[in-house]
């Protein structure tokens, strides 16, 4: 068990995105449920996208050989689901690009959101998660506001998040952002105090993984 953080911004560790999530992962390993665990860290901008086996297998009714399961882009969505098994609390840091998640998250989501690994598809078409569900927290940064009385902009990202973790399995989802970041210091640091009260106002020990021993 251990606290998984995908990282999904150019700036690495000078983003802002990775800051928020800094006070979150704090605020789970010395105040919350997950105290004493592993951090393990994951920059999804090193992610290629996904290759011409990957999708061939999505297509096929079944999965490829093992020659072509150990490859490529297959290979690669094997770790990366067995590192989102294998973790009891996520916490994704992301910037929001041009209204919606960056192309670095996508790749990763493209990669764990995968037919026969993390969901199944019934007989009537419908997709269910197959992942044990568990608390993701995602702490976002965006130049421009697009929650509450200041939004300016359209927010596809939380939907869109929301949505597609679910399809794996995962509805424990947390957001909390600094918005406005290209607005000015006096702003951003107003942005950076509404997201810190946001932290502080998380209940960390209700939100509990559920997870088979």
């Amino acid at each position: 068990m251990s606290i998984l953080r995908i990282r999904c911004s150019p700036r690495g560790l000078a983003s802002e995105s990775y800051r928020l999530s800094q006070r979150i992962v704090d605020r789970l390993t010395h105040t919350g449920p997950a105290d004493g665990l592993d951090i393990v860290e994951f920059d999804a901008t090193t992610l290629a996208h996904a290759d011409s086996d990957y999708a061939a297998a999505l297509a096929a009714p079944a999965d490829p050989a093992h020659d072509v399961l150990g490859r490529g882009s297959l290979k690669a969505s094997a770790r990366l689901i067995q590192m989102l098994a294998d973790a009891s609390h996520i916490v994704l840091a992301t910037p929001m690009h041009n209204f919606t998640v960056p192309s670095s998250l996508k790749s990763w989501l493209d990669h764990v959101v995968r037919v026969r690994s993390t969901f199944r598809i019934t007989p009537q078409g419908n997709k269910v998660g197959v992942l044990e569900d568990r608390p993701v927290y995602v702490a976002i940064s965006s130049g421009g506001a697009f929650s509450g009385d200041e939004a300016r902009q359209p927010d596809f990202l939380t939907p869109y998040l929301r949505h597609v973790l679910a399809t794996i399995g995962l509805r424990q989802v947390t957001f909390v952002s600094v918005e406005g970041t290209a607005r000015g210091p006096a702003l951003l640091e107003a942005a950076r105090e509404r997201a810190e009260a946001a932290i502080e106002g998380i209940s960390f020990a209700a939100q509990q993984p559920e997870m088979s021993v």
